[in-house]
């Protein structure tokens, strides 16, 4: 069985979806620190008539201190909602496949959601129904795991009983392999090569969100991902 893990970032690249479809399982990293600093947890690049069209998520960190990603909320003081969904409409008007998930937007979008974690796994999940990808989703939180990394994705995939963990590249710097190999489990690297497809918009850009994937390339979308 192969384990895979990942924060559960906002509207994520379509590597995050070239991953899951790879694993039997990704485990959703919602009990970790929300980093201080700029994360793609709260934000993701799409495409307008200008070039990078940046979606922002604004949510409450000042006076909180440090917070697990699962307890950070939304803040929805001003427009911000309603002005996320007409740049995405402004946007992606012509894109060919963009109407059929404009009712989940403006869904997502309104006032019902109160935390990032909600509303991100939310996408993830719209996204994996679309891609047809079966993979079943976990949280760390549910696992009962009180150690942090790098031991911390080994006891991950000894409580999921993993054959194999497959990582990020550019973990193999702080993940130790010999750990993993003592307890019976492969550990193999993934490296994500960013899809080309058709754009809106002139030249194309890459490492966008996989909802401009969708918008733009409709039931392809896992083929393309596939390809990767």
């Amino acid at each position: 069985m192969i384990v895979s893990s990942y924060q559960p970032y906002f509207a994520p690249l379509p590597g995050f979806f070239s991953k899951a479809l790879r694993s039997d399982i990704l485990v959703l990293m919602d009990s970790v620190q929300f980093p201080r600093g700029a994360t793609w947890l709260t934000r993701n690049r799409f495409k307008n008539d200008q070039g990078t069209l940046w979606v922002r998520i604004p949510v409450w960190k000042r006076g909180l201190g440090l917070q697990k990603i699962s307890e950070v909320r939304i803040c929805r003081e001003g427009d911000t909602a309603k002005k996320q969904i007409v740049s995405l409409r402004t946007a992606y008007a012509r894109a060919p496949f963009f109407e059929d998930h404009l009712p989940f937007l403006k869904e997502i979008f309104s006032d019902k959601i109160e935390t990032l974690l909600e509303l991100n796994v939310r996408i993830i999940r719209h996204l994996m129904d679309y891609l047809r990808i079966e993979t079943r989703l976990v949280f760390v939180s549910e696992l009962d795991i009180e150690t942090k990394e790098p031991r911390l994705s080994l006891e991950m995939c000894k409580k999921l009983g993993a054959s194999h963990f497959l990582a990020q590249a550019g973990a193999k710097k702080y993940l130790d392999q010999k750990a993993f190999h003592e307890e019976g489990i492969d550990l193999k690297f993934f490296r994500h090569r960013p899809p080309v497809y058709p754009q809106l918009w002139g030249s194309f850009i890459s490492n966008l969100s996989t909802l401009d994937l969708v918008f733009n390339c409709g039931p392809a979308s896992r083929r393309i991902i596939e390809a990767q």
